[in-house]
């Protein structure tokens, strides 16, 4: 599964973003199509619940192995996430042809993600990226399936028989229509271009994805009636960490449609406060009287050209006793005009929360295409027009 979302692998059920950059912790064990591979601690864990879960069924072809029956249960696990590996490193291939770049690819504890770190632009790159994984991981089951007619008995039988059937289950399970899963990925593709709208795409696979948390959540107490296989303790502790892991996915999904959906509200215009150009000299008390008299809600403050230098902080301001300011400079509680602190009054969406993220500041000044001044946005005001319309 690989999931850029919201910059939305392997036998994991749980998609998740994999860091850009080396995680403390983690091992490098190789890299594929120019992306990392990096292992974390947790895949020790799932390695040695492997090796102690996969014991009794070595002991049974092969009996008399000793200590060395775990040894050979961490070598099917070994195995077993290559597969994983292979469901990863087609996610990353084909982004890259498609054009996006992909950071490292990741195996943890839940199986692999790989980091696509740009969204998809166009419905079928989301489509062909996701599908791509549950595709792999088939077609290591059916080889691994001819394989094993031709393998004979013992442990190899046991490998070969336990690698198609865990992949043959990874890659219907991805394919379930549901976020975190590449399946719910392939959902979100298909309302994205039925509809036109991608926060629709996640919003819907996020709740497919609720749905199949829920289900995963009450299997243990299910499959007595629809298996006849009565659940033990390891049965109800994987279905609590993959419920909880794909609730939690396919929550993040849906606050992040839903929250995309609010940004084309936000138009830097429309939140704009009207703005005081005065000399940077001026006292502060002089420019505070005058903002007053016209309404003003925020200072700027110019050069002798009338070329403005610098934001008036409102915080400074506040924080400045009313005595002190008649002997202030006004210069003296405003920010200087850097890199980025100057926006296109009509900068609006995504584009908007683009530029305050990159660089981040208590207020910005809005100008005009000829390059006069509009106003000031406040980064305060866009956060309470994003909570409005919540």
């Amino acid at each position: 599964m690989a999931d850029p979302d919201p910059r939305p692998g392997g036998d994991k059920p749980v998609e998740e973003a994999a860091p850009t950059s080396r995680v403390p912790g983690t091992i490098k064990v190789g890299s594929v199509a120019g992306s990392d591979v990096l292992v974390t601690p947790s895949w020790f864990l799932i390695a040695a619940l492997i090796a102690w879960l996969m014991a009794p069924r070595i002991d049974a072809v092969e009996p008399g192995l000793g200590w060395l029956t775990y040894v050979a249960g961490f070598a099917f696990a070994v195995v077993l996430y290559g597969a994983v590996l292979l469901h990863e490193a087609a996610h990353a291939i084909v982004a890259k042809r498609l054009g996006y770049p992909v950071g490292v690819i990741m195996l943890h504890f839940l199986g692999g993600a790989t980091a696509v770190e740009k969204e998809a632009k166009r419905p079928r790159d989301e489509f062909w990226i996701a599908v791509v994984g549950p595709l792999a991981s088939l077609a290591v089951a059916a080889a691994a399936f001819g394989v094993s007619f031709l393998t004979p008995g013992g442990l190899i039988g046991l490998f070969v028989t336990g690698l198609w059937f865990t992949n043959l289950f990874v890659g219907v399970l991805n394919l379930v229509p549901g976020l975190p899963l590449d399946g719910g990925r392939l959902l979100k593709a298909g309302v994205w271009a039925a509809t036109g709208n991608i926060n629709r795409g996640n919003i819907v696979a996020g709740w497919a994805g609720r749905v199949l948390a829920v289900v995963v959540l009450l299997w243990p107490f299910i499959q007595g009636q629809i298996l006849g296989v009565q659940p033990d303790l390891t049965d109800y502790v994987l279905a609590v960490i993959i419920g909880v892991f794909l609730w939690s996915g396919a929550s993040a999904a849906i606050m992040s449609g839903r929250a995309r959906m609010r940004l084309p509200l936000l138009v830097a215009r429309d939140l704009a406060r009207r703005t005081l150009a005065v000399p940077a000299d001026l006292p502060l008390a002089e420019a505070v009287r005058r903002a007053h008299e016209v309404e003003a809600g925020s200072i700027v403050t110019v050069s002798s050209g009338g070329e403005p230098i610098g934001l008036v902080h409102e915080g400074a301001l506040l924080a400045t006793p009313e005595d002190r300011r008649p002997w202030m400079a006004t210069s003296t509680v405003t920010r200087q005009l850097e890199d980025g602190l100057t926006l296109p009054a009509d900068i609006d969406g995504e584009s908007l929360i683009q530029a305050i993220s990159k660089t981040p500041a208590p207020e910005y000044l809005l100008v005009e295409p000829d390059g006069s001044i509009y106003g000031v946005l406040v980064t305060s005001d866009v956060d309470a027009a994003f909570r409005a319309g919540a």
